[in-house]
């Protein structure tokens, strides 16, 4: 029982305090500019917790905050102690993670290059993998290495590798870097299921109990929904953490990443959660998992 709560559901004290995790990128300040102005109110003291999700995946996987945002793949090694919230997910319509390089590359010859990837836990990895099993059959896995997620375009670019599987907003300025790109994993996944492309989630931890974690939902909806409804303002707030993008690249970066699917994901993106996992298991990249989720 975490301190704080009453036993039977009730809800938290007023000093309960929740440490809420999430990435210090435009989308993620967008989503939580809600709770981070005050629009949304509530008995929770919340305390923003601003880190790399690869450092979030680790800390989840040590049960370390309350609430988090997660990568999809990391989601199933930790979805014994964590619940899935509707809200807050990032899906790829049609769009994605991509395998970008210098030049076009045979995808014959792709099955040997060593690919910079952002991470192990990352859903990009995840879905590099599922995507060279279709591709190329059983058993055949990726050659990559890991290099942070804003070095794998300078790493193309000085020649340190010819292919990288990129993220976030290099999804938008690999053209202006002289790349082209070689796969859409959204591209690939949507013609192979018709489902949106499954890649970061926010989680509740299940030991606050079935009132805390409805009211961590609650706020965590009505912040995203304040947003939505004060885009300008919000948008303001999330350039903090644009990395250099310009105001337009970044209210365009967050209208893909944030809309009416980031309010509740819907049965599609939970079908989709739950399928990716699945063959994910299936490859033995990832443990069977039972997805429960917090409406």
């Amino acid at each position: 029982m975490i301190p704080g709560y009453r036993r039977g559901g009730g809800y938290p004290r007023p000093e309960m305090k929740i440490q809420l995790g999430h990435s210090p990128d435009s989308d993620d300040a967008f989503m939580f500019w809600g709770l981070s102005s005050g629009a949304v109110k509530s008995d929770y003291e919340f305390e923003h917790i601003l880190r790399d999700i690869q450092t979030l995946n680790d800390w989840a996987m040590d049960c370390k905050l309350e609430s988090s945002a997660v990568s999809v793949h990391a989601f199933a090694h930790i979805a014994q102690n964590y619940a899935l919230l509707r809200h807050g997910g990032s899906f790829g319509e049609q769009y994605g993670p991509m395998i970008v390089s210098e030049k076009d590359i045979s995808f014959e010859d792709l099955k040997e290059v060593t690919i910079a990837v952002p991470g192990k836990l990352t859903t990009a990895f995840l879905q590099l993998n599922l995507w060279f099993k279709d591709q190329y059959g059983e058993g055949v896995k990726p050659k990559f290495e890991v290099v942070p997620f804003d070095q794998i375009v300078p790493s193309i670019k000085a020649g340190k590798y010819k292919a990288g599987l990129i993220i976030h907003e290099s999804q938008l300025t690999y053209a202006e870097e002289g790349l082209v790109e070689l796969v859409n994993m959204g591209k690939w996944w949507f013609k192979k299921t018709g489902l949106p492309l499954p890649l970061g989630v926010n989680v509740v931890r299940k030991d606050l109990g079935d009132a805390g974690c409805k009211e961590v939902s609650r706020c965590m909806r009505e912040s995203i929904e304040a947003s939505l409804a004060n885009r300008e303002q919000a948008v303001d707030y999330a350039q903090k953490y644009a990395r250099g993008m310009t105001r337009a690249v970044s209210d365009e970066f967050v209208g893909m990443y944030v809309n009416e699917r980031t309010r509740d994901m819907g049965d599609d993106g939970i079908k989709a959660i739950r399928l990716i996992l699945k063959e994910g298991a299936e490859i033995g990249l990832v443990p069977p998992v039972e997805v429960q989720v917090i409406d």
